[in-house]
């Protein structure tokens, strides 16, 4: 078993997105990733089977989908097959725990 504050472990980067692996092994990947305001991680997908989720721990932005937008707040969850183009934008700072799997 294994603890992790998340808000000592990552902070922020003013040049990038901040990621931080929370956890890795054979059945799942934790991740998490921190955005200034405007950061982005642009749409994209990965060519394998599995699933991942976006959990918006603190802060506002937009998931970002081929087809659109959706509002993300904290407490909301985005859960989607890994194959399905994905990704967010935040409009204030922005900390989101992302969980993969299978890891890729």
């Amino acid at each position: 078993m294994k603890k992790i504050n998340l808000f000592e472990a990552n902070g922020f980067n003013d040049l990038g997105l901040s990621k931080f692996l929370v956890h890795d092994s054979p059945y799942f990947k934790i991740l998490n990733f921190n955005f200034r305001a405007g950061q982005q991680l642009p749409i994209h997908s990965h060519d394998i089977e599995g699933q991942l989720s976006i959990l918006v721990v603190e802060g506002e932005g937009e998931f970002l989908a081929q087809d659109g937008t959706l509002p993300a707040k904290p407490g909301d969850v985005l859960v989607c097959d890994i194959s399905v183009p994905h990704g967010i934008k935040a409009t204030t700072d922005m900390r989101t725990l992302v969980t993969i799997a299978p890891p890729i």
